[in-house]
């Protein structure tokens, strides 16, 4: 939605746009290896991965391709339409990561690099997500992605729709997530303090 409403890539789109003029990959591909390479960064924080890092970084990234290439969404010329689009889309990202959060089967590369954060440095979701998307922001600009009001709209906007998610669902940013060697303990009848929340 953020792609389609025209007014700027999302802070994430723009790094990814840049990979793709550095390195010629697709959009997706270049998801999964920033995916891949955050994951790792997230885990030397302390997060270490889970089933819901898996599936996001593969899927994720499979799905962005596929929405793009049966052209779901819509496309407006209409500055309106487009802002609304745009914020639809930072409504969706911020429930939409309140959901798959909730489980407790760890977090995508980019959440589980936020969450990390937000629990090294205990500070709020909005400062540590905004943190983020405008450090990635301006990488993805200097390797020549591009840049709109859009991307500066939902840099210093995206972490508030997340943290607002997060409170009206009453989401705990210090839970514990199980990660693939917890889980398939527990899985494997072996869990022994290891609790599914």
């Amino acid at each position: 939605m953020i792609l389609y409403a025209d007014l700027g890539m999302s802070s994430w789109g723009v790094f990814h746009m840049g990979l793709m003029n550095v390195m010629g990959l697709t959009f997706g591909q270049a998801t999964q290896i920033v995916g891949l390479v955050v994951l790792l960064l997230g885990w030397f924080l302390g997060f270490p991965p889970g089933f819901g890092t898996v599936m996001n970084m593969f899927f994720i990234g499979y799905f962005i391709d596929t929405v793009i290439e049966w052209e779901i969404v819509p496309q407006f010329n209409d500055v309106t339409l487009q802002l609304g689009l745009l914020v639809g889309g930072m409504v969706v990202i911020g429930v939409a990561s309140y959901f798959y959060l909730s489980p407790m089967l760890s977090a995508g590369p980019r959440d589980g690099l936020m969450i990390g954060l937000v629990q090294k440095l205990d500070r709020p979701v909005s400062q540590i997500r905004g943190g983020i998307e405008i450090t990635v922001t301006v990488l993805g600009f200097m390797m020549g992605g591009p840049v709109g009001v859009g991307t500066l709209i939902t840099a210093f906007s995206i972490g508030y729709f997340v943290q607002t998610a997060f409170k009206m669902g009453n989401y705990d940013r210090n839970a514990k997530h199980l990660n693939l060697y917890e889980l398939a303990k527990h899985l494997l009848g072996g869990e022994g303090n290891v609790k599914i929340p």
